[in-house]
């Protein structure tokens, strides 16, 4: 029997989880279906936006992603600690950038006067948010639900998108978590859609690889597009490679981020019986390909949050309190 969501996530366990998510009846509904002819190529633009949208939101970071034609991985962190930090009117702001919330929430965000009733009202209903903000399921239902709305709308249809709720895996060793990133980031390689893992479309190998581009700006055009209430929050960047393992659960990925793309790179060489795509084994190595050398690498990697702009609303540039 299936266990429940609640026994198969736990943070005091691990804090890092591989989730997948797959389309109805595994069609390509995020890709090209070539029964029909037609192309659903942008979807997965959505589907990508959306995740790093929400992981800027919720208490989760994001270690490694990939977008199929019809299915996407993720690797997550998360971060209830994150949450518990938050004040009761950041916690508001943040839940309230996707959801209207009560009217009693309504009227207390926009300066109402409230009675002592209300006010401890209020503070339930922040602290019911604050647990979802941090809790995996919700985030996974902030990212499926609202994908599987405008792609109906799109196709003029109703009914199921997704096939059934999100699948997770607990990663409890470091070698789970660097295998598994790997398998995501190598994804577009082995289904022969890409030759090499810094060119695939909606990864996060590509996004780490070509900081450059930018993101925020995408996201802050389908912001405006789904007419979102006031986003209070900068962009997250990807969560951080820390190179040396600390003692206690450690912040970021304990590995350093070169060794990572060498492991990538000779992962992404071997073949696969059933797999079609394998990276080019006279290709030259990922650091030459990237024009990079381990030292100047290090130097960018550490800055990669320089990368990442504050993209919300010019009208909402104050800070919660």
């Amino acid at each position: 029997m299936p266990k429940a969501r609640s026994e198969l996530v736990c943070v005091s366990d691990t804090p890092f989880y591989h989730v997948v998510s797959r389309c109805v009846r595994r069609t390509f509904l995020c890709g090209k279906d070539y029964a029909t002819g037609r192309c659903y190529e942008h979807r997965r633009g959505w589907i990508e936006e959306r995740i790093r949208l929400l992981a800027s939101v919720f208490a989760i970071d994001i270690a490694a992603y990939a977008v199929m034609s019809n299915h996407y991985h993720l690797v997550v962190k998360l971060c209830p600690d994150d949450a518990a930090q938050w004040c009761d009117d950041e916690v508001l702001a943040r839940w309230c950038s996707f959801y209207k919330g009560p009217s009693l929430v309504q009227r207390y965000r926009r300066g109402d006067n409230l009675c002592a009733a209300e006010l401890r009202r209020v503070e339930d209903y922040a602290e019911a948010y604050r647990q979802r903000l941090g809790s995996l399921s919700w985030f996974m239902k902030c990212l499926n639900e609202p994908i599987a709305r405008q792609a109906n709308k799109e196709d003029e249809c109703t009914g199921h998108f997704w096939e059934s709720r999100f699948k997770s895996q607990a990663l409890e060793t470091e070698e789970a978590l660097l295998s598994c990133m790997a398998y995501v980031d190598l994804n577009p390689v082995r289904a022969g859609i890409s030759n090499a893992p810094e060119t695939s479309d909606h990864t996060s190998i590509k996004e780490r690889c070509r900081p450059e581009f930018n993101l925020a700006e995408a996201i802050a055009r389908q912001t405006e597009q789904q007419a979102l209430n006031e986003f209070l929050v900068p962009l997250k960047p990807l969560l951080s490679f820390e190179g040396t393992t600390r003692q206690g659960s450690p912040h970021g990925i304990p590995f350093g981020f070169d060794d990572y793309l060498k492991l990538l790179d000779s992962t992404g060489r071997l073949s696969r019986s059933a797999k079609r795509g394998s990276i080019d084994k006279r290709a030259l190595p990922i650091l030459e390909r990237l024009n990079l050398d381990p030292g100047r690498w290090c130097q960018r990697a550490t800055g990669f949050e320089d990368s990442y702009q504050d993209f919300r609303r010019p009208e909402s540039r104050q800070k919660v309190a």
